[in-house]
């Protein structure tokens, strides 16, 4: 979306206009960005559908009397989750007539730095003037070009979630967290699921716990086409596609069908129709996305961008999300503050989740030297892994600190049951400056996951087992 900001000067209230830049083809979508529609929401729906296969199956230990065979149905739960994103998609229309923002449904780009022109579907022009341009129109999922068949046969991510029939045995092409979550949450429900991997797996995240999570998705039934990369893909009579593919490795070519292949091999910003380079606001050249100040002006004084666009943000909603109101509290002098982009904590929401905050083990020991960190490590059982028999040989934590000192602690790595909420706490101590002290003086809630963080004191280097013992 990009929002016109009209200053106080000339309006006397803020109106906004909101554009959505979408391809002529692929899933379409209302109100509320990938997030809510072909993001966060979804996707976290779908890896709880996931995890209640896997809780039904530990149901029985615990006593309840569950049938042998079990099976999922794939219109209900799709049915579901659409019908909860179309009530997020009308509860944004709703918050935008209640603060009196004008929505205009329009494919917008810039004619100049305070001039946007809009066309509808009915190829209708509005053009709009104000003060100040702000441009917030994410990304989409990309299609190899190289690859014959791949966009004409495949999907991404941004169709996964409104399939209304089951994709079946389905091919996962990416080793990013889009395509594990993907393809957990498949293989979770049921289905015959398997992983291209071109190099390696969460690339930019810690990569010792990357392979915990790849390690515990091999485990339970998920297949990996290592070191591998597609040549084609071909539709057979029957309806299946065929995928013929290359391991890099061993030079050998190898085939096999599927009933989808989903593409998850990253993401483009959406720039290109908005008509920037005519008004010569800088891209990276390389990945199209707007290179941004501190306080996400671009090169063009009046024009602003954040989220997903701008060069150097993660790609992560909350954090999109407070750059927003903090430029639109600027934008109104109410507030002079800055977005404060390190030390965002995230998770990938694996069949074994892991959340992290801060800086890997790999970027510490390059910052700091690999004699300039203290790492403290644990494996652990959850306790609803016990009676349930579970394998909990990946439930993992890891703390990066600065040697010496109180060890100012650079980042924390979890694998395990709720990652997401163990590390929410966690990321506020980051912004308060924790140190190993401060972690090792907090008293735990007994029996919890997070407690075990608390708990470390063994160090890599010492070189002893960190396996956690006794309750």
């Amino acid at each position: 979306m990009a929002a016109l900001y009209g200053g106080r000067h000339r309006w006397k209230r803020i109106n906004c206009l909101h554009i959505f830049s979408r391809k002529l083809t692929g899933t379409k979508w209302g109100l509320g960005g990938t997030c809510v529609n072909v993001g966060c929401i979804p996707k976290k729906l779908m890896h709880q559908a996931a995890l209640l296969g896997t809780a039904v199956k530990d149901a029985k230990k615990y006593g309840w009397q569950i049938p042998d065979t079990i099976s999922h149905d794939w219109p209900t739960m799709a049915e579901a989750i659409q019908n909860h994103v179309k009530s997020l998609n009308w509860g944004h229309r709703v918050q935008l007539q209640d603060k009196k923002v004008k929505y205009m449904n329009l494919k917008g780009s810039l004619v100049d730095e305070h001039t946007v022109r809009g066309l509808s579907k009915a190829g209708k022009e509005t053009v709009l003037t104000a003060k100040n341009i702000v441009i917030a129109t994410g990304g989409r999922p990309k299609y190899p070009t190289n690859i014959p068949g791949a966009a004409e046969h495949g999907i991404t991510s941004d169709d996964i979630f409104w399939l209304k029939k089951s994709p079946g045995k389905t091919l996962v092409v990416g080793a990013s967290y889009v395509a594990l979550e993907c393809a957990g949450f498949l293989k979770g429900i049921g289905l015959d699921t398997t992983v291209m991997v071109r190099s390696i797996a969460l690339r930019g995240f810690d990569q010792q716990m990357a392979s915990l999570v790849t390690d515990y998705m091999e485990a339970h039934g998920t297949r990996f086409a290592w070191k591998s990369v597609p040549n084609r893909v071909d539709k057979l009579s029957s309806g299946a596609l065929q995928v013929t593919w290359t391991d890099t490795q061993t030079g050998s070519e190898h085939k096999d069908t599927f009933d989808s292949v989903l593409w998850a091999v990253g993401r483009a910003p959406e720039t290109k129709a908005l008509g920037l380079d005519k008004l010569g606001v800088q891209l990276n050249k390389e990945t199209g996305k707007i290179v941004v100040g501190p306080d996400e002006s671009t090169s063009v004084p009046n024009i602003y961008a954040f989220g997903d666009i701008g060069e150097g943000r993660p790609e992560l909603t909350p954090t999109a999300i407070k750059a927003g109101k903090l430029l639109a509290h600027r934008l109104a002098g109410q507030s002079t503050e800055l977005m404060n982009y390190d030390n965002v904590p995230t998770t990938v929401f694996t069949p074994l989740e892991y959340s992290c905050v801060g800086l890997s083990e790999e970027e510490a020991e390059k910052r700091h030297g690999k004699d300039g960190i203290e790492i403290y490590h644990a494996f652990y059982k959850p306790l609803e892994f016990t009676v349930a028999e579970r394998d909990a040989s990946q439930c993992y934590i890891k703390v990066v600190c600065e040697q010496g000192g109180n060890g100012k602690i650079l980042g924390l790595h979890f694998t395990g049951p709720n990652a997401g909420e163990v590390a929410q706490g966690f990321a506020m101590g980051f912004q308060c400056g924790a140190t190993y002290s401060h972690l090792i003086q907090t008293v735990g809630i007994h029996p919890t996951c997070a407690e075990e963080v608390v708990k470390v004191h063994i160090t890599k280097r010492s070189g002893l087992d960190a396996t956690v013992t006794g309750c």
